[in-house]
């Protein structure tokens, strides 16, 4: 009956969350490092460009994840293999993405920050994981949260657990607190859109604000650095509170996850990132059957994480809502 409107199932909003992220990276891929006046109108923003775009990486073949997408596969295979959040477990698989491409498409590695690059080398020096990532406050780059979502995706716990998990997981390579406040605000505002809630940003910042005080240093962060709630339109650079702030932005824009996606790659800059960061919200709230058929058909790599969406998908049936 047309005007019915319908609510995607947790199975599908699950789906959706995951090749979100990745389709999203995937369409920014080839627009990155461009500025917004340079980017072709929003109707030609595909996977493959239009003739005569410069395209940033070019001899990668479209539909293919960046660091973004291969970095949130190794945290979800971590989950999944050793069924809790271990930053030792999740370090290695980061260093073995970096050296040996596990988890990038054709194992190839073509993008990676500088402040990533830097941690994993201390990692891989003997560094423990919650050590690792620089901790100073011009390391806040958005390499941690762009692969967080499948931790929202996996956890069953509460908010206070997931919330500690989300930070800690940034300690790998990205250690300032601020890093770690934007994981743990992404990840409440993944939860509450996964439930349904009718203003899942502005909860998320409440539950935030619940579980952290006034005076507190994580609060701090949030209300002073973060601004959760100002007005100021992202950039879509790769600051971590810009990138976040782009995200939500995108969201409120979009109504479809294809316009919230193009939003995001529209913004120019790092655009596979602030796409897969706003694309994984995207697609836990429209489902994954509201992803393009064309873009989920041309997404390579589906082998390495089709397994891993059944088994987490499995999982979340089997743990209370």
């Amino acid at each position: 009956m047309v005007g019915l409107l319908r609510k995607p199932t947790d199975a599908q909003r699950l789906e959706g969350g995951v090749y979100g992220l990745l389709i999203g990276d995937a369409l920014g891929v080839p627009y990155e490092f461009h500025p917004p006046s340079r980017l072709p109108p929003l109707e030609q923003l595909e996977f493959e460009p239009p003739e005569g775009f410069s395209r940033a990486h070019a001899g990668v073949p479209p539909g293919t994840w960046s660091d973004d997408g291969a970095q949130a596969n190794c945290l979800l295979a971590s989950l999944l293999y050793r069924e809790q959040l271990d930053l030792e477990d999740l370090g290695r698989r980061l260093v073995n993405w970096y050296e040996l491409g596990y988890m990038a498409v054709d194992n190839h590695v073509f993008d990676v920050g500088i402040q990533t690059r830097s941690a994993l080398s201390e990692f891989r020096a003997g560094t423990p994981g919650h050590l690792s990532g620089p901790r100073g406050e011009r390391d806040n780059g958005n390499g941690s949260l762009m692969r967080v979502l499948p931790l929202a995706l996996w956890h069953g716990g509460t908010d206070e657990a997931l919330v500690a998990d989300a930070m800690r997981q940034s300690l790998v390579t990205h250690g300032h607190l601020r890093s770690q406040v934007c994981c743990a605000l992404y990840c409440l505002w993944a939860r509450r859109t996964w439930e349904g809630v009718t203003h899942p940003w502005e909860e998320a910042v409440a539950s935030f604000h619940r579980l952290f005080p006034e005076g507190t240093a994580p609060r701090e962060e949030l209300d002073i650095h973060v601004r959760p709630l100002a007005p100021e339109a992202g950039k879509g650079s790769g600051y971590v509170v810009d990138c976040l702030l782009s995200a939500r932005d995108c969201l409120r824009a979009g109504a479809t996850y294809e316009q919230v996606v193009k939003a995001a790659v529209a913004l120019g800059h790092d655009t596979d990132t602030t796409a897969a960061v706003a694309g994984g919200i995207a697609g836990i709230r429209e489902g994954v059957e509201a992803i393009p058929g064309r873009w989920l058909a041309a997404l390579r790599g589906r082998e390495l994480v089709d397994p891993m969406v059944t088994a987490l998908r499995e999982l979340r049936a089997r743990k209370p809502s």
